[in-house]
């Protein structure tokens, strides 16, 4: 498979437009979300989609894709992106289904330090997400 899945297409359309309101229509009802910092994995559009947000919030100024890797029903993009001063590198692992929407969406973090900033911004967006009621976010508690 030499072209592009929809579903990457569209993941890439929405954080070049920066507009987490996309998600909406590219997630599955059921998606499920892990996150390297969080233990549970966060079911349920309403928790991907939060999470998801606020990492186009705070990843999205300087994060760039590297390689790119898929099949029909699934990819692997292989990311840097620079916070305050650290630069970090990560995987996301999407799957999604014969509708082309998400169902699971995983991610993860080098190094630790940078892990550990980018929770601390995250917890804080999601904080401010929660406050200015742009996501459903019952059940999010900022990571600490």
């Amino acid at each position: 498979m030499t072209e592009r899945p929809g579903p990457l297409d569209r993941w890439h359309h929405v954080l070049e437009s920066k507009d987490p309101a996309l998600l909406d229509g590219l997630l599955a009802d059921d998606c499920v979300f892990r996150s390297p910092a969080v233990h549970t994995p966060q079911e349920g559009k309403a928790l991907a989609s939060a999470y998801l947000g606020a990492a186009i919030v705070v990843l999205g100024p300087t994060l760039r894709y590297e390689h790119e890797w898929w099949d029909d029903g699934s990819a692997v993009l292989e990311f840097v992106a620079d916070l305050d001063g650290l630069t970090v590198h990560g995987i996301d692992m999407m799957r999604w289904g014969s509708d082309g929407r998400l169902v699971e969406f995983t991610v993860m973090v080098r190094p630790f330090k940078g892990l550990t900033e980018l929770m601390r911004l995250m917890a804080s967006e999601l904080e401010a997400q929660r406050t200015r009621s742009v996501a459903p976010l019952a059940g999010i508690e900022p990571a600490t």
